[in-house]
């Protein structure tokens, strides 16, 4: 039983071939393309008018020079989030519960805004590893303390992404498999679980678009600080 709850977690595989790649570009085809006519329909409009809120929130913390990574962090963005939410389906599998993924995402466009800050502005950007008024004992300490918080950072946003889609369907799961359990011994047990499992799935909901926001915000961050 213990080892089923995390069956889901596995790669699915058919034929021995993983199927990550397709569930990864699965999301891009439920986005409608544009066409030539004029008017869209309201699909493509709302479409066009959230991608253009989050774009807007995403490029208010940087200046002119950070708006050339608007369609890398839009694309990312969409992506995340479309990724999240049709992992919340059932008999389907969501490839950000995969660590090796998310720190996939999350290195090379951190390691991009670093290196971005070292060749355009090398002396602010080592700055940041030093306070400012820093007693002298306290330097090597600080400048060894704020490497270690800079190198961890693609770390701690794919350990972020993973752990709290991870928990949140561990604990659906576990919730559903205890109604399905208890309604042939305690059915009105397990009657008073089922708006329990309805709420906990609203907040999975909301979580799935909160971390993929959070996800791409700070990678905006991090930019902020590079350019």
């Amino acid at each position: 039983m213990n080892l089923s709850f995390f069956d889901q977690f596995s790669s699915p595989s058919l034929l021995g071939i993983p199927l990550v790649l397709i569930a990864m570009v699965f999301p891009a085809l439920l986005i409608p393309s544009q066409d030539n006519r004029w008017v869209t329909n309201r699909l493509s409009t709302l479409q066009l008018w959230l991608v253009n809120l989050i774009t807007k929130q995403l490029m208010m913390p940087l200046n002119e020079k950070g708006h050339k990574w608007a369609l890398i962090l839009t694309s990312l963005m969409m992506f995340l989030l479309l990724t999240n939410l049709l992992g919340l389906l059932p008999y389907t599998f969501t490839p950000t519960t995969q660590l090796s993924m998310n720190l996939a995402l999350a290195f090379p466009l951190w390691l991009a805004t670093l290196l971005t800050g070292l060749r355009n502005q090398p002396s602010l950007s080592l700055a940041h590893l030093l306070p400012e008024g820093t007693p002298t004992p306290l330097i090597p300490v600080l400048v060894l303390i704020e490497t270690t918080s800079l190198l961890i950072r693609p770390l701690a946003l794919g350990v972020r992404l993973t752990a709290n889609l991870t928990a949140g369907h561990l604990l659906i799961q576990l919730i559903s498999t205890a109604t399905m359990v208890l309604f042939s011994t305690m059915p009105t047990v397990s009657l008073l679980t089922i708006p329990i499992l309805f709420l906990l799935t609203i907040l999975e909901v909301a979580v799935a678009m909160i971390q993929a926001y959070v996800f791409v915000l700070l990678l905006s961050l991090y930019l902020q600080e590079n350019i």
